[in-house]
């Protein structure tokens, strides 16, 4: 805890230091009973760490987005919102329910990937076994090698083609700036062409409640309406949330 808050007080510091170094020679900035000022940087050196700092906060800033794609929470999150909007109850289960779930389903999955990124690069570099370069490169080896698994040659062909980049003779050729977008919008494919399927079973229901009702010569009643309790009947009978549940998680093994 103590490291984290120093980490944080040197990015702020870095960040006043950068936005002050063009306003004076000697910049100050006080408050009451708090005086800081920001000398200029007399070494190359320093300036580089201010900048860094500056980068590692944008990175931070960009990493909840990151993690959010690089992971399986973006097919099981449309899923399941898929699911919610086919039984007619766009709001139940509310949202915090169904991005809480994502969130768990996504640990479950992603755990063997952490595992070796644990392995792999963060122990042997606290260990200072290895430098952080080598650390970043292997802690990407395996997230590298989920996206290859879920994503399709086409959509990487894609990325590459416009990207100007050479054929890839192997799968290391291929760089990360072309295989996590290509990762991205496989995601979406498979997300939304299990959202179809899933679809289709309340589609019918909703096509055979209409049907009745308009044989029936009840055209003022909306067909939803009759439909809803028929399609939670359903999806509690088949055990529907186990069955997604089993779906989603195979998909990605």
């Amino acid at each position: 805890m103590q490291r984290n808050k120093k980490i944080l007080l040197l990015a702020v510091v870095g960040l006043l230091a950068l936005a002050l170094a063009g306003c004076s020679t000697n910049p100050e900035l006080s408050a009451p009973g708090v005086t800081l000022t920001v000398d200029p940087a007399g070494q190359p050196e320093q300036v580089t760490s201010g900048v860094q700092l500056l980068v590692l906060l944008t990175v931070l800033s960009l990493a909840p987005a990151v993690l959010v794609l690089a992971t399986s929470f973006t097919r099981i999150v449309i899923v399941l919102s898929m699911v919610r909007n086919a039984i007619g109850t766009p709001t139940i289960p509310p949202n915090q329910v169904v991005i809480g779930l994502s969130i768990l389903l996504t640990f479950f999955i992603m755990t063997p990937v952490y595992n070796q990124v644990n392995e792999q690069a963060l122990q042997p570099y606290l260990d200072q076994q290895i430098d952080q370069d080598t650390a970043f490169e292997r802690a990407v080896e395996p997230v590298r090698e989920f996206m290859f698994k879920q994503t399709r040659d086409k959509d990487i062909e894609l990325f590459m083609d416009m990207g100007g980049y050479e054929r890839p003779a192997t799968l290391d050729d291929i760089p990360t700036v072309a295989l996590f977008p290509a990762f991205v919008i496989s995601e979406l494919r498979t997300a939304f062409t299990m959202g179809f399927i899933i679809y289709i079973p309340f589609l019918v229901i909703d096509l055979v409640v209409s049907s009745v009702l308009l044989s029936m010569g009840m055209m003022m009643l909306p067909p939803s309406l009759v439909s809803l309790p028929f399609k939670i009947l359903l999806f509690v009978l088949v055990d529907g949330w186990y069955l997604i549940t089993r779906s989603l998680t195979l998909s990605f093994f």
